[in-house]
């Protein structure tokens, strides 16, 4: 049976079809990043399989992380009642971690023709493939990798959200959305809530996203480098303090998102040094919204080559010096910022 593979888009829609028109398979693997789409699809397959809705007949749950083959095995075997199929729904087991294997693959290689099995893995979960029995799950299932949607596809969306509310948003302001709050349906749907709360008129604007919406630490460090690639310091050093006031961002996490900043950056540099465009800048640093492209490119400007490859080695040095020790983290990540606002071409000497 033919699975998707890890690094492929998910065409949520052309598998909404699939499901719709071929109808419930044996065995789903469903994981990635995207769980709002991952919850819609099992809500679409257990409509499939139970038409009048879950019941303690035809519909069972194993909760994880361990991974019982007695239990899988009975859950499977029993015969559905009232309906056409039954359904099996096991939340996030171990599957790297799968004490009998053997066991396992056993029970899922022979699986009823009137049974469903779905693993359902949270967000975090990434399968080990040299592993035994992931591979042969892997190789049984139907394997459904939710990652985040296209451009097109998330703006749209937006607008139907908004829609639902009786708003309208402005396409600038829904790329200033998935910029500030992140790509993740789960984490747009109560910022999309709060800002048609907020929206006093129809439309809603740039303005309104930046006045309620939450702003993840990416994108804030992406805009104090913006602002110091202007020059403008002071505004970099006031969103910096703001960063640093909130107890909940760990300096070390922030200098991970500082560096690779840095990285891509670095690499937007390169980019116009060689008369590249926005696509390569897409492809190298893994963005996948040409506008936030564009404007990385448009903050590469502001640095020259010599200092963007002292900031990345900056980054890293001062990491090593958190890490092992070598100051006070929150000063040590300050230090950081301002000399790669001073424009230090000489980070790797120091």
């Amino acid at each position: 049976m033919a699975r998707k593979r890890d690094e492929e888009k998910l065409n949520y829609q052309a598998e909404l079809r699939t499901l719709k028109a071929r109808g419930a398979e044996p065995l789903y693997l469903l994981w990635g990043p995207e769980d709002y789409l991952r919850e819609q699809y099992l809500v679409q397959l257990k409509k499939i399989c139970l038409p009048e809705g879950e019941d303690s007949f035809s519909y069972r749950r194993l909760n994880g992380p361990e991974l019982d083959p007695i239990a899988l095995g009975q859950a499977v075997d029993a015969p559905p009642f009232l309906t056409e199929r039954s359904l099996v729904e096991i939340r996030d087991a171990d599957l790297n971690g799968v004490k009998a294997p053997e066991d396992c693959i056993k029970v899922l290689s022979d699986i009823p023709e009137t049974c469903t099995v779905v693993f359902v893995q949270n967000a975090q979960f990434e399968p080990d493939g040299r592993l035994k029995f992931v591979k042969a799950l892997r190789s049984m299932a139907r394997e459904l990798r939710f990652t985040q949607q296209s451009q097109g596809m998330l703006t749209d969306w937006i607008a139907r959200r908004f829609a639902a509310a009786g708003k309208r948003i402005e396409l600038d302001a829904a790329q200033r959305l998935i910029f500030v709050s992140g790509d993740l349906m789960s984490r747009l749907i109560p910022e999309i809530e709060k800002i048609a709360a907020y929206t006093s008129g129809e439309i809603v604007t740039q303005a309104d996203v930046d006045a309620v919406a939450d702003h993840i630490p990416e994108a804030v460090v992406f805009e104090m480098t913006e602002l110091i690639a202007q020059k403008k310091m002071n505004s970099a050093l006031s969103v910096l303090s703001e960063l640093l006031s909130d107890r909940n961002n760990e300096p070390i996490m922030m200098l991970a998102v500082l560096g690779g900043q840095m990285r891509k950056l670095y690499a937007a540099r390169l980019a116009l040094e060689k008369n590249l465009g926005v696509k390569y800048v897409m492809e190298v640093c893994a963005i996948k919204y040409d506008y936030i492209a564009s404007r990385l490119l448009s903050a590469a400007r502001g640095f020259t080559l010599p200092q963007l490859r002292a900031a990345v080695a900056m980054c890293a040095e001062t990491d090593y010096r958190m890490k092992s020790g070598g100051g006070d983290a929150r000063e040590l990540l300050k230090e950081a910022v301002l000399r790669i606002a001073a424009g230090d071409e000489h980070a790797a000497d120091t």
